[in-house]
């Protein structure tokens, strides 16, 4: 009867602080009190209901839970069904900060992507604080302590209230048409999470991420993380880290520039001993020490090439002459004047012919026999026994002809 009275009761919102929170597979379990009075209940979620929280809820933190009351009868026990959870107070805050930053996020205003370089040295800095407050000293102490000749645009604004989102914008939007601003510092000194609430306003955030001039962000301590600090150019735990990221400190750069002086005329200076060694090695090479030897060298080399040719040349024509003359020599042995000499004869029919036997040569028939240096003309005659014969003219001698180079055309052979 208990149990079907309390389960006519329907779903409620109850309000209270977790105070235990355990979680066994699909199902989480929690104690909730009452903050003030000395009250609590047993709380089950679905592992689903408690997970859709954001953030989810911890041990301390205030919710609201939409909850169906149950009895169970077997444990005579009285406890709440959860039905959705919700964070209050700071919880509540923070949950919708969350979900801002993942919209934001989604649309890519945090990427690494958009984020542009600060100059190495600005000439004015922009800087909006609050009235007359300790980050408005932090930066410009610190900054004309490392630069002397840094320049600022201070806008005094309200930092926190109802106002602080309207006159932060407008002082951004100022700072980021004047052309001589290089740079931008959003500085604010710490606070709650709701002194800072304006830093993670979204039409704050959007305008900063609009800026065309850098914007750095030094809003509260380092644990505090308002969305501004997401979408500025650069983040900065302190007002005084602000400063001494936006302008360099004058020792420092003047001792860099005087180590990098130094390494460049090291750098050089060794490159010069380099080159100047390889140059010396260069002029002391023959080529260079004394060229006209390399000359007179190869003027050397090119006067006994030339004897070696002639040598070799006229050994050749030597080896062509003697070969020539022994060749002239065999011919000449070899020829008919030679045979003559010898004391042969060449015995020739009127045709020309040479007789090389006697037969078939008939009585009667005139003859020239070819000596050495004449010739003689003669008949045949039949041999002994074969009959008579008509008879022979008498041979007739010719004088010597002369040789041909001798011979005059007066000079005609004589019987």
């Amino acid at each position: 009867m208990v149990a079907g009275w309390i389960g006519k009761l329907g779903t409620i919102w109850v309000e209270g602080q977790i105070t235990e929170l355990t979680a066994r597979g699909g199902t989480v379990f929690l104690t909730l009190r009452d903050p003030v009075a000395n009250v609590s209940a047993r709380v089950t979620a679905p592992r689903g209901v408690y997970e859709a929280s954001v953030p989810r809820p911890a041990d301390g933190a205030r919710v609201v839970v939409h909850v169906k009351p149950d009895f169970w009868v077997n444990r005579g026990s009285f406890a709440f069904t959860a039905l959705e959870i919700r964070p209050v107070g700071v919880g509540e805050l923070l949950a919708r900060l969350e979900r801002l930053r993942q919209l934001l996020a989604a649309e890519g205003l945090f990427g690494a992507e958009r984020k542009r370089r600060l100059p190495f040295l600005p000439g004015t800095v922009g800087l909006i604080c609050g009235r007359d407050s300790a980050a408005e000293r932090d930066v410009l102490e610190n900054s004309r302590r490392r630069w002397p000749a840094v320049r600022f645009k201070v806008e005094q604004v309200a930092v926190q209230g109802p106002y602080a989102v309207p006159e932060v914008t407008e002082a951004l939007q100022r700072l980021d048409a004047d052309k001589e601003v290089d740079v931008i510092i959003v500085a604010r000194g710490g606070g709650s999470l709701e002194d800072l609430l304006p830093f993670s306003d979204e039409s704050l955030v959007r305008a900063v991420s609009a800026c065309r001039t850098p914007v750095v962000s030094a809003i509260g301590h380092e644990q505090d993380t308002p969305l501004l600090d997401l979408v500025a150019d650069l983040r900065a735990s302190t007002p005084t880290d602000a400063a001494k990221k936006v302008v360099p400190d004058v020792g420092e750069q003047l001792t860099l520039v005087r180590q990098l002086r130094d390494r460049g005329r090291r750098v050089v200076g060794g490159w010069l001993d380099r080159e100047h060694s390889w140059l010396a090695s260069v002029r002391s090479r023959p080529a260079l020490a004394d060229p006209v030897r390399e000359i007179e060298r190869r003027a050397e080399q090119v006067e006994a090439l030339r004897d070696r040719t002639r040598r070799a040349l006229g050994g050749s024509l030597d080896r062509a002459e003697d070969s020539l003359t022994h060749l002239r020599a065999r011919l000449v042995a070899l020829s008919p004047a030679a045979t003559l000499e010898r004391g042969y004869a060449i015995v020739q029919l009127p045709s020309g012919e040479v007789v090389r036997q006697a037969k078939g040569i008939g009585a009667g028939e005139v003859l020239t026999i070819r000596l050495t240096d004449d010739r003689l003309t003669v008949r045949t005659e039949p041999e002994e026994g074969t009959g008579p014969a008509p008879a022979a003219k008498p041979a007739r001698a010719r004088k010597p002809r002369k040789k041909p180079e001798e011979a005059t055309p007066d000079a005609l052979p004589m019987e």
